[in-house]
């Protein structure tokens, strides 16, 4: 049964019907609202007609983050009175949950590039929604230039509307050929701004690394907002570690501790989206609870003025997640969060002279970002320089010039820059195109299960205490029992699944195309084909991986 009370209270419905107009005459629309109104929610809902009597549309929402995904699709099957699956279903990275009747399907925009790649024509879906655009993800800022493509050539009848959560809409709209612009209002109390820096000065983040005695503040901060306030305290920490580690800090504390990330499971997730069950809470989270999350019951804000962003990182030649100052914009997004249901505050962990210092906005990832993924994915698209994608920022010739470089390096393009079949089967491996060329041309060597072992390691950074040698950190992922013991796991099972299920369909080895001098330099005895890891170490296994990925260090 439809929660019909519970959708009538999401504010955006009075933009709906401007929405739904807006699309009918121009097909293309931006629509501006604010954090916990419903666009994510209420409007895939409406559009594909399953709150009234209009026609039914299959409508595809892009998510920048899996959590989001997962969120957003549970959300919105409650909402039907259903179970995920059904009528609305979701997929990401691994994980696939849709039915014979799904007519909305939530998915991150990795996802969404893999299926355009694919099918350009996406055959079967009327509308795309793509979400929290006001982020500027690479991959969010691809997908929208796809999606034109696609409407100017093969399907002008797609529908696509960009979501923000901001009302910094002017430069979506004229990419979308002058869209109109539909304004929802969202209903917002008063929030007291609190500053309160350290007492002596902290080091600036460099890295993934962040001054304890920052973490020790921020602690400090929000066991004096629960003394000062009432209602359930937001804590917006750069990442997990910093969020386990003030989590640590705050054992013994008169609330339950939430950890919000996307590495949290999905029990927690649904705890903390659930809202309060008579206790009051404290929820640690990373910027995912700036947009994509809304937590019921937050009164009070506690801002560690820290965010992660993508930045090159030469040393590995790929994009890491670099500790940054939060902008002036994901600031009072954060501070909003203290306002949704009540008057609040939020405790804002710099001083307020420091505030009108920083960045207004968030860099667009295509402009600090590692460009290899984007370079090899506009080369399967057919556009190898990217020259003629609608983009509301070029980007750096020089990123994509050391971009081209790995490619051609890796044998993913040809010397005119267009991609090569090996190129394409990279690009369908959702992984950096390093990685990727690392999975192949292992899997001929040490077999698909070992390659995949050391892949997934150098995917996703273990943590400290796995330490720092990749073969001692390959065997305590094996044995280990933790969150990301169990993501590593998932990984190695779908990544060593693709190479074998691709095998010789491809009508290529595993190391057909691989440059001869990186190859043979990297690891002697690359293309030999033995395919076997048997009589190998962990660590040669792991040395001669990484160094397929990472030839010139």
């Amino acid at each position: 049964m439809i929660r019909t009370e519970a959708l009538d209270r999401l504010p955006v419905r009075t933009a709906v019907p401007a929405l739904e107009r807006a699309l009918d005459d121009r097909g293309v629309a931006v629509l501006c609202a604010p954090p916990g109104t419903g666009k994510t929610t209420l409007v895939p809902l409406v559009l594909a007609g399953l709150t009234g009597d209009g026609p039914v549309r299959r409508v595809l929402v892009a998510e920048p983050r899996r959590i989001a995904a997962r969120a957003a699709a549970r959300r919105m099957a409650w909402l039907l009175g259903e179970r995920p699956g059904e009528r609305v279903g979701f997929t990401v990275r691994g994980e696939r949950v849709v039915g014979r009747e799904t007519v909305v399907e939530v998915v991150t925009t990795g996802v969404l590039l893999q299926r355009l790649q694919r099918d350009q024509e996406l055959a079967g879906v009327d509308v795309v929604i793509i979400d929290e655009c006001h982020e500027r993800h690479l991959d969010a800022d691809t997908v929208a230039a796809f999606l034109l493509d696609v409407r100017e050539a093969i399907r002008p009848d797609l529908r696509l509307v960009a979501a923000s959560a901001t009302t910094d809409a002017e430069g979506w709209a004229r990419l979308l050929g002058d869209a109109p612009v539909i304004e929802a209002e969202g209903v917002s109390y008063p929030v007291e701004v609190l500053w309160e820096p350290p007492a002596r000065p902290v080091k600036p983040p460099h890295g993934m690394r962040v001054d304890p005695a920052l973490l020790t503040h921020v602690a400090a901060t929000v066991r004096r907002a629960l003394a000062e306030r009432e209602g359930d305290v937001l804590c917006f920490l750069p990442g997990v570690g910093e969020i386990g580690r003030v989590a640590g800090q705050l054992a013994g504390v008169d609330a339950e501790v939430l950890q919000v990330h996307g590495r949290a499971p999905a029990a927690v997730q649904d705890a903390v989206l659930a809202g309060s069950s008579g206790v009051r809470r404290v929820v640690l989270a990373t910027s995912v609870a700036e947009s994509s999350l809304t937590v019921p019951g937050v009164r009070v804000v506690v801002d560690s003025g820290l965010a992660r962003e993508p930045r090159t990182d030469h040393a590995r030649g790929l994009s890491a997640l670099t500790t940054v100052r939060a902008s002036q914009a994901a600031g009072r997004q954060r501070a909003g969060r203290a306002g949704r249901e009540a008057p609040g505050a939020v405790y804002r962990c710099w001083d307020q002279a420091e505030d009108g210092r920083l960045a207004r906005f968030p860099a667009p990832e295509i402009k600090v970002a590692d460009l290899a993924a984007f370079a090899l994915q506009a080369a399967c698209w057919g556009d190898p320089d990217a020259s003629s994608l609608a983009l509301l920022d070029p980007p750096p010739a020089g990123a994509m010039g050391a971009a081209r470089e790995v490619l051609g390096a890796i044998g993913a393009v040809d010397d005119d820059g267009r991609v090569t079949e090996r190129g394409v089967r990279m690009s369908r491996l959702g992984l950096h195109p390093r990685l990727a060329r690392a999975l192949l041309d292992g899997s001929a060597e040490v077999g698909a299960r070992r390659a995949a072992e050391v892949v997934a390691l150098l995917s996703e950074e273990p943590p400290r205490e796995y330490g720092d040698d990749l073969a001692a950190a390959l065997r305590t992922a094996r044995r280990g029992q933790d969150g990301y013991a169990a993501r590593w796991k998932q990984e190695v099972r779908r990544l060593s699944g693709q190479v074998d299920g691709a095998g010789s369909g491809s009508g290529r080895s595993a190391s057909s195309g691989a440059a001869p001098g990186i190859g043979a330099g990297a690891a002697p005895g690359i293309g030999t084909g033995s395919g076997s890891g048997a009589g190998r170490s962990d660590d040669a296994v792991a040395g001669l991986v990484a160094a397929l990925a990472f030839p010139e260090r």
